[in-house]
Parts: structure tokens; sequence; C-alpha cells
């Protein structure tokens, strides 16, 4: 998966709200119509952009079909996000080295 079409989908406030529900509870179509202030047909068009940005997947029960998050494309978007908060780290480390005179895994005892 791409990380950029999970970015690109959960772009749009009302797929992310989709995602978000389907996050507490998987739901078929009919019921996250029934949640929120727009059409089947458009839920439909919300869940098959986050099923093609590997964001969610679908599972049959019978009749129905059933939407939940997608681990796999959930961990990989997580990967690329954790990425920044390391880099973050990094920063804040060489930084606070810088100003402190010492580097980041100097430690002085009294």
């Amino acid at each position: 998966m791409g990380y950029d079409k999970a970015l690109e989908a959960l772009a749009d406030p009302t797929r992310r709200a989709l995602f978000e529900r389907l996050g507490k509870t998987p739901s078929s179509v009919g019921e996250l119509a029934a949640a929120f202030p727009i059409s089947q047909p458009a839920v439909s068009q919300h869940l098959r952009v986050l099923r093609e940005a590997e964001l969610v997947r679908v599972k049959k029960e019978g009749t129905r079909r059933i939407y939940q998050v997608n681990d796999r494309g959930l961990s990989a978007l997580r990967a690329y996000l954790d990425s920044f908060w390391q880099d973050v780290l990094t920063a804040f480390g060489e930084s606070a080295s810088k100003h402190s005179g010492g580097t980041p895994n100097d430690s002085t005892t009294d």
C-alpha cells in the first residue's frame, strides 16, 4: 500500500468520519448510511476509495457485506507517520545537545 493513497483517501472529511466509525465498529453500508447524512450510494463510493487505499476491508456475512478497518493498511500508514516522529526526536536531541554543549547520550553525575 502506498501511504499517499491512504492520506489522499483520509483527506476527505466524510471518508475520514466513515473510517473513524469503522475503527469503532465494523458496519454494513446500510448501517453507515443510517448514521451519516449521505445516501447509501455515496457511502458505497467512499468505501470503495477507502478499500482501494487498503484502509478498509470487506467480509461477507450471508447477503451482507461488513466493512472494517484493514489492520495491514493502517500499519503501513502508521509506519509512515511514525517516521516523522523519529525525525522530530532526532532533531530535538541534536538541538538539545547543541544548546547544552554535550551529546544526546552524555550524562553527568554529581
